[in-house]
């Protein structure tokens, strides 16, 4: 079992064949009371979980967004988008498969944003990452990280998986940052700012 905290440093993942990170958030109406304010709740915010696969410092594939297994062998999975926070448990997840994961690729960014237009932390609530070791089709918790509530910034990177010596690391980075709404180079160069 590994143990994740920002100030422990990285983890290695020794036994670790399959890692998932997800994302929960609770809709909110911000300070609108009423009907407005039932109406946000309804349509919650969109936030969007990214993998970014990354190749020494260049970013080569994203998982999230559009793009649900950018390997195409299943090494790196995106649960799919979900728009608004509604439903329990983790509202997206990355679920990484590190055997299958082609060797040219050294790390893995994972990135909370609010990247959508009209989006943003502000407008949900309960913003949670959660990191699993999913070796054996479990999922044992190991981290659960929260980024700060007074943050004005629209993108958290959450942690890091880093290739050393063909074995993989993994470390809690919960930075947040502002991130261009809609540009994904804005969103790689973030990532690739990690």
């Amino acid at each position: 079992m590994i143990t994740l905290t920002k100030e422990g440093g990285p983890a290695d993942l020794d036994g670790v064949t399959h890692l998932s990170i997800g994302v929960s958030w609770d809709p909110t109406a911000g300070s609108s009371g009423g009907v407005l304010g039932k109406l946000r709740r309804k349509t919650g915010t969109d936030l969007d979980l990214i993998a970014v696969a990354m190749q020494g410092g260049d970013p080569v594939r994203l998982a999230g967004l559009d793009s649900l297994d950018p390997m195409g062998n299943g090494s790196l999975l995106h649960s799919g988008d979900n728009q608004t926070g509604h439903g329990d448990g983790d509202d997206e997840t990355v679920t990484v498969e590190f055997a299958r994961l082609p060797s040219v690729i050294t790390s893995i960014v994972f990135v909370a944003a609010a990247y959508k237009k009209g989006s943003s932390f502000q407008k949900a609530r309960n913003i949670s990452f959660k990191v699993y070791d999913a070796t054996g089709g479990s999922s044992e918790q190991v981290a659960d990280i929260w980024p700060s509530l007074l943050s004005q910034d629209n993108g958290c990177a959450v942690a890091k998986a880093v290739r050393v010596d063909g074995t993989w690391k993994l470390e809690v980075v919960n930075e947040t940052g502002k991130i261009k709404q809609g540009d994904e180079h804005a969103l790689m160069r973030f990532a690739v700012s990690k």
